[in-house]
């Protein structure tokens, strides 16, 4: 039985010395510090944009360029993250191997961590892509420590909703990177990803709201019953699959982008109501299944950006 399996709820591990650590063990630390599987999601969304904004294949070195950029500022944003929530991370269990928490690094390197990557990022968008792409990546980057975790994550249930706008911006950052411009097709795909965030993230919430509820996170699945919680994800839901169909009579993109949007939007809200159907059943444990739409909301949103990126070519 490992330590985190054998330690009480709540009670969060003790660090070892940070001199005691082996270097490739430090080295893996710090690139967990900048949370790379979720930066693989704002790559997802903001790489096929570019291919959109430009209408065929983008300058690849700007995709490059843009790609590391993005993946310093966010990577920033997630360091200067798990600094600030290192309190709850050690006494929740999906985030107690962190490397704060393990003491692999220290809160100060950490924090120095975090502010280098800012700035580093912010130079390298300005210099490298332009200032408008540099100006919008710290802004993010800033919505997202002060924001969303200063702010809003510890005092209202709505903090996914607001908190999001952060993920929402490398859509953005994709737009501008091409045109050094922000366009209305580059808004509705940034809406689109406002209104799937809630219900991306509040299933996985139901799977693991007694963490939260531990550290006194007010996750609206900690603070509302199963059947509400369900209801929401349903009406987010339907509206982003509306607005993601706006890009076509708009103009923006053609039938391959729209059959896609349509299919696999139709399968997201098949899950979404089977989740409701369940929670009205009173259905709990593993039975209400909620990390099903999860898995699925990464399927989809992967899906709907690489048709973003082939429509182009078929129009």
């Amino acid at each position: 039985m490992t330590a985190v399996e054998s330690r009480p709820a709540g009670v969060a591990l003790t660090p070892s010395p940070v001199g005691h650590r082996p270097f490739g063990a430090r080295i893996k630390a710090f690139v967990a510090l900048t949370k790379p599987r979720i930066i693989e999601l704002l790559l997802i969304t903001t790489v096929p944009v570019m291919f959109l904004a430009a209408q065929g294949v983008p300058d690849l070195w700007l995709v490059v360029t843009t790609t590391i950029g993005g993946y310093l500022s966010a990577g920033g944003a997630n360091a200067l993250n798990m600094y600030i929530d290192r309190d709850i991370d050690a006494l929740m269990d999906r985030t107690s191997q962190r490397p704060l928490v393990t003491g692999m690094v220290s809160p100060r390197e950490c924090l120095a961590f975090g502010i280098t990557l800012a700035v580093i990022s912010t130079a390298w968008f300005g210099l490298l892509v332009n200032w408008l792409s540099a100006a919008l990546a710290l802004g993010a980057l800033l919505f997202y420590v002060v924001v969303y975790t200063m702010l809003l994550k510890r005092r209202t249930s709505q903090n996914i909703v607001w908190g999001g706008i952060a993920g929402c911006m490398p859509v953005l950052i994709g737009w501008s990177a091409v045109t050094n411009s922000v366009s209305w097709a580059a808004v509705i795909l940034f809406a689109v990803i406002f209104f799937w965030t809630p219900p991306h993230y509040w299933p996985l919430s139901m799977k693991v709201k007694e963490d939260y509820a531990r550290v006194g996170v007010p996750m609206l699945p900690v603070v509302a019953s199963n059947r509400v919680v369900a209801r929401q994800i349903v009406l987010y839901s339907w509206v982003m699959v509306a607005v993601s169909l706006l890009l076509t009579p708009l103009g923006y993109t053609g039938w391959f982008y729209t059959t896609v949007a349509l299919v696999t939007g139709g399968f997201w809200l098949w899950e979404a109501h089977g989740l409701q159907n369940r929670a009205k059943a009173g259905v709990t444990g593993g039975k209400l299944k909620e990390m099903r739409l999860f898995h699925w909301s990464i399927t989809y949103v992967s899906l709907l950006f690489v048709a973003v990126a082939v429509d182009p070519f078929l129009r």
